[in-house]
């Protein structure tokens, strides 16, 4: 049912591009190699053209359809790197693309996606979830007889995606090392594919290892229930690996060649960006970033192993960072928000940050919500810790000042709301 994949086969989609394509570097890290005593190497796809890996498959299945099928067009849905490497290769071969994307790109994403496109390209926003924006967009291939070009669940999507593994494995041979662990991000499956397709010939003693984000775990919920079920919920904060179902393809090769999956909290990836960012000059979007992000997950078993981890792509929206910097600070436990009552009285405030804050601490939000009586009102109040270990006690000293206060993060509800 499903056709067979092997690394001849990435092969051959490595000769296909190669001359098209950037070969990224597989680069020796210090700061993690230090960090987590092992030998950290990034595959730097974020250093592509479209900065990002998705350039490799949407080329590749480009390049296979016939001179019918590029004269009519293509289509695709992207939440933004697939999109930008139709757009880019539509570009390079004077062929129509029509992109569809959700509602909840990043706007930097839809910019370039126009960039790369120019004239060659028509974007299309619609829906909330790239799941039903790409339903639109294929009910669309078939109104217009456009040719779909598939973001992960495609035999030749998966092939392009999988010359990385070849482009790591010419690399480590040429500096005479190996892997003991390939550590690749898995959004619908297609790049784990291609990559495992390779490696688990080419490299076989290499561990394959998904990395997902713990609100889209899609796949390790396809091997849970033994075929690709939709997730009920899906956090988008990784945009790009935010599929709610992985692809029908992409469960079949994954079940085959990964070893292992993973799930990162989102907060952690928040806070690798900003390492990457801070440390190393690096800007990784949040699914780039996820593979980074698992090494702390995984700290105790990569102690003197050799561990590749793939950058996917580079696409941040700068407008994002202080939503990525406050991830991290909650995840970390430094950011804080309550509601608490204050007594409306003068001098209420002075005494709170006087009684109640602990040195260091800072407040970032301070705001009435609703007038309830004469004697006092709620306030959501949004704290900075200067050290986590300082939270049991402002936590206590809170209570002490408003015994029915509210931690916000805590209710999720209240925090989806009101922060």
């Amino acid at each position: 049912m499903y056709p067979e994949l092997t690394s001849e086969d990435v092969l051959g989609a490595y000769r296909d591009l190669k001359q098209s394509i950037v070969h990224t570097p597989l680069q020796y890290n210090q700061y993690l190699s230090e960090r987590y005593d092992a030998t950290i190497y990034l595959k730097r796809e974020d250093l592509q053209i479209v900065r990002s890996f998705k350039l490799r498959g949407a080329m590749y299945a480009i390049n296979q359809l016939s001179q019918d099928e590029l004269e009519r067009g293509v289509i695709c849905a992207s939440a933004g790197n697939h999109a930008q490497g139709v757009a880019y290769t539509a570009r390079l071969k004077h062929i129509q693309a029509t992109i569809f994307m959700p509602t909840t790109t990043p706007k930097q994403k839809i910019d370039q996606v126009e960039y790369f496109g120019g004239d060659y390209v028509n974007v299309v926003i619609q829906e909330d979830t790239f799941d039903k924006s790409n339903e639109a967009a294929h009910q669309y291939a078939e109104e217009h007889g456009l040719t779909f070009i598939e973001p992960f669940d495609d035999q030749n999507v998966i092939l392009g995606q999988g010359t990385i593994g070849v482009e790591i494995h010419q690399d480590l041979v040429a500096n005479g090392d190996q892997a003991d662990m390939i550590l690749v991000q898995v959004g619908g499956g297609g790049l784990i594919s291609g990559v495992g397709a390779y490696v688990k010939e080419a490299m076989p003693t290499a561990a394959l290892i998904g990395v997902e984000p713990e609100g889209a775990a899609s796949m390790q919920l396809a091997m849970q229930e033994g075929a690709p079920t939709a997730l009920a919920k899906v956090n988008k904060f990784c945009d790009g690996t935010a599929v709610a179902k992985a692809g029908e393809l992409t469960y079949h090769y994954a079940n085959n060649f990964v070893d292992e999956f993973i799930s990162v909290p989102e907060g952690q990836v928040a806070q690798s960006i900003i390492d990457l960012y801070s440390r190393l000059a690096i800007v990784a979007e949040p699914s780039g970033a996820l593979t980074v992000a698992a090494l702390e997950m995984m700290k105790d078993r990569i102690k003197g192993q050799s561990v590749v981890c793939v950058i996917s792509g580079g696409n941040n929206d700068i407008n994002r960072m202080g939503e990525i910097e406050e991830r991290a600070m909650i995840y970390q436990g430094l950011q804080q928000y309550f509601i608490v009552k204050f007594p409306q009285r003068a001098g209420a405030l002075r005494e709170f940050v006087t009684d109640i804050l602990n040195p260091g601490d800072d407040i970032t939000r301070f705001e009435y919500t609703k007038r309830t009586n004469r004697d006092s009102a709620p306030v959501i109040i949004g704290i900075r810790l200067g050290q986590r270990e300082n939270l049991p006690g402002l936590l206590e000293r809170i209570e002490a000042f408003d015994p029915n206060y509210i931690n916000v993060i805590e209710n999720r509800d209240l925090f989806q709301l009101l922060v």
